[in-house]
């Protein structure tokens, strides 16, 4: 029988938990699920803000909004569109009751466990698809997925519980190992991006030919700064290094790319002696444009399997 077991509400910044449905079951399955719920909140700042973990017998599903995760475990084959329309509910009815303050402040776990009695109630009006009444709000929803699916979290992305590592997916499956933490795929590449893409390996080729002539410069003038050749081939590193951060997909990914378009801005400082307003003016805006573009280019989840 496929059925909603249990829900809670989770602070994404620390993982604490806000609120949860009491649930008497104390079955070997339910308590490791249970450990997968504490370890998710641990990484839920990490992770797209739609997410599925497949464990066995039972799933977990989890969104994510407004600093506040909702997540829900049911049985394997619960369909999809019903669980995330489940989750739907309980975040709009949770940013309903309580405000962004409250929920930031808040200092002692599970401090809105009157929220409980809300999630009871749907819970069970879910468990009874008979007799749910939200025909076009799961046509909405079911939808919404196939557009932008949910991301598929693998057990070993988790870490370890209890001191031993977990199997990996592909290990478990028999199609062999896979890396415990992938590459995720980006949203497709946009007209913005690739111009930012192609102005940025532009300024690094134009780092690098000054440099080669700063080279060409020192070597016939002893009085030439070699400080000057370092700024420029810097500058060539970073522009690559913001074109590699467009392209792939890297842990504090918009964290190194304003560090990179830092680095850019203190090579133009150092380089202002040989470089006039303009050409400044154009390295420093394609730095900018870069990370903006690094920004804006975020992970999209993996296309799932849907029991719709």
């Amino acid at each position: 029988m496929s059925t909603i077991l249990s829900a809670s509400v989770v602070r994404v910044r620390d993982g604490l938990p806000l609120s949860a449905s009491t649930d008497y079951d104390q079955s070997t399955g339910m308590q490791e699920c249970r450990k997968y719920f504490k370890m998710l909140s641990k990484k839920l700042s990490q992770l797209p803000d739609r997410c599925t973990l497949k464990t066995g017998q039972y799933n977990v599903n989890f969104i994510s909004s407004l600093g506040v995760s909702y997540m829900m475990l049911c049985t394997e084959n619960y369909p999809s569109v019903l669980a995330f329309c489940f989750l739907d509910e309980l975040q709009k009815e949770f940013i309903t009751t309580y405000n962004m303050m409250k929920t930031n402040t808040a200092i002692r776990p599970y401090c809105f466990i009157e929220f409980d009695n809300f999630i009871q109630r749907t819970k069970q009006r879910y468990n009874n698809t008979r007799s749910l009444s939200t025909k076009m709000n799961l046509a909405d929803m079911q939808t919404e997925i196939k557009l932008r699916p949910p991301y598929q979290i693998s057990v070993s992305e988790l870490g370890s519980a209890n001191g031993f590592s977990h199997m990996t997916v592909g290990e478990y499956k028999g199609t062999g190992k896979i890396s415990a933490a992938p590459h995720q795929r980006l949203e497709p590449v946009t007209l913005p991006g690739i111009v930012s893409f192609v102005l940025s390996l532009l300024c690094g080729a134009l780092n690098l030919i000054r440099g080669f002539h700063a080279i060409e410069s020192l070597l016939q003038s002893e009085g030439e700064d070699f400080s000057y050749v370092i700024a420029f081939f810097l500058g060539t590193a970073a522009c690559l290094y913001q074109c590699y951060l467009f392209v792939y997909y890297t842990g504090w990914r918009n964290a190194k790319s304003f560090l990179t378009f830092g680095l850019i801005c203190l090579c133009n400082m150092y380089l202002y002696e040989l470089r006039n307003m303009w050409q400044l003016f154009f390295h420093v805006t394609v730095g900018a444009f870069s990370t903006l573009q690094i920004r804006l280019r975020q992970p999209q989840g993996k296309s799932p399997d849907y029991n719709v």
